[in-house]
């Protein structure tokens, strides 16, 4: 995506979102997505205890992570740099794909206001932490984000497990979740491109789950279609789960096809995706903090579970 720096107008979208687009058959009209962060973007992102990130693993899969830290411990030098002091732990799986030169997709998300903010971009410099080099920056409405407030907490391990598949506790969490990251990559060639990570969000059990395959309806949003198009050209998917009351983070893998015509759409769902899940892993206490649940989000509260 391109356009004159400062300009007001949309960046374009690239061939597989403008796709989706047509698939669903919905016209997102002009996006703010820009070559750089506006101050008000800049500010918010150095207010976070956290962000969310896609990197590609060893085998070029989108994989998501969690960054924590003090606020402050993300700074924006300028309108299109980020920095990051922070990495993920050590046997994390986005680790390896966190070097100089690698594309990154970030969001920022407040979960005691709703604030979203997207920051896409690639890696200048990987020290104790992360440089980024954003290259698209952009707002999401406040849709389908339940607030909570984080109250700090001791960490009580440092174990990543690697499972077979979905195990029974990790399908308890994926059962009973509200929230959830995708990380998606668009297909090799596609000008515009690159990694994405955005935000899910719905009643406890909007994520339907028998044995390692999930079913996720996708509601009414903001008609870009950032990560279905990303999907439709490559459907390898990252998913990220986070255990509200322990910090425990559950990371997935896996193969998405998509439902543009459910048969009987629930409120608000207008069509469905499904991930067959090919690799997990399960951080335990990788957030530093419990989660003191707040509300539900009116366009959440508007929807029904399948």
């Amino acid at each position: 995506m391109s356009a004159q720096d400062g300009a007001p107008e949309s960046l374009p979208f690239h061939e597989d979102e403008r796709a989706a687009q047509r698939l669903a058959g919905q016209s997102p009209g002009r996006a703010a997505i820009r070559p750089f962060m506006p101050d008000q973007h800049r500010v918010f992102f150095t207010g976070l205890p956290y962000i969310f990130a896609a990197a590609l693993d060893e085998r070029g899969w989108p994989i998501g992570t969690a960054l924590t830290g003090e606020p402050g411990f993300i700074r924006s030098p300028d309108s299109t740099t980020l920095r990051i002091e922070a990495l993920p732990r050590d046997g994390d799986p986005a680790l390896p794909g966190l070097v100089e030169n690698a594309d990154v997709g970030l969001v920022g998300l407040d979960f005691t206001n709703r604030r979203r903010n997207r920051a896409n971009g690639t890696l200048t410099t990987v020290d104790g932490g992360l440089t980024v080099n954003v290259s698209q920056s952009f707002g999401n409405c406040a849709q389908y984000i339940q607030t909570r407030t984080p109250l700090p907490r001791l960490r009580s391990g440092n174990r990543i497990e690697v499972l077979g598949g979905l195990d029974e506790a990790a399908q308890i969490l994926v059962g009973a979740s509200d929230t959830f990251f995708v990380a998606s990559r668009s297909r090799a060639g596609v000008t515009g491109g690159g990694l994405d990570m955005s935000h899910r969000g719905g009643r406890p059990g909007f994520v339907g789950v028998s044995a390692d395959r999930m079913t996720i309806p996708d509601f009414r949003g903001n008609r870009f279609y950032n990560t279905l198009g990303n999907l439709l050209g490559d459907p390898r998917a990252g998913l990220l789960f986070i255990d509200f009351n322990s910090g425990d983070l559950l990371q997935l893998q896996g193969r998405v096809t998509i439902d543009w015509n459910p048969d009987d759409p629930a409120a608000g769902v207008e069509r469905s995706w499904s991930v067959t899940i090919e690799r997990a892993w399960r951080q335990r206490s990788a957030l530093p903090y419990s989660w003191a649940f707040g509300a539900y989000a009116p366009t959440t509260l508007a929807t029904k579970v399948p």
